[in-house]
């Protein structure tokens, strides 16, 4: 999936959309996408002038937006109006190395179960093979 077909799948937009690439997807399954980490992200001036640093939160954010991708492609539904996705918790969260500019994020999210609308994930993010980032995360689509 391009950015064209993450745009249609995902209601974020810039300077918020941090997904750029969809390279594997299996529905009810697992999820494998990109995001290009450049030194022209808007956090970076703040998030350190002399040592960019890409924000652990956002790392996150990255990680749900895939599930984000994962959740609406399984249930064959897209963000509208009234139909939004949210990021409902975070467990066992851990960051083992640090994301700088030029590095690819590889976001692999796998569902782990389903249960009265609320998605659960196993969740790492990884440069160049080694795991940068991990969690369980929960997200839930709710109408508006």
């Amino acid at each position: 999936m391009d950015i064209k077909g993450i745009l249609e799948n995902l209601p974020h937009r810039y300077p918020f959309v941090l997904v750029d690439r969809v390279l594997e997807l299996e529905p009810n399954v697992r999820i494998l996408a990109q995001k290009n980490v450049s030194y022209n992200e808007p956090f970076f001036p703040g998030h350190f002038p002399i040592h960019p640093v890409m924000p652990g939160v956002l790392i996150m954010e990255a990680l749900a937006q895939a599930a984000g991708l994962l959740s609406f492609k399984s249930m064959e539904a897209s963000p509208d109006k009234n139909l939004v996705y949210y990021f409902v918790g975070i467990d066992n969260c851990r960051f083992k190395k640090p994301v700088v500019p030029g590095d690819v994020l590889m976001l692999d999210v796998q569902v782990e179960r389903v249960s009265r609308g609320i998605w659960k994930y196993s969740a790492k993010a990884l440069v160049d093979g080694n795991v940068v980032a991990l969690a369980d995360l929960m997200c839930t689509a709710r109408e508006v």
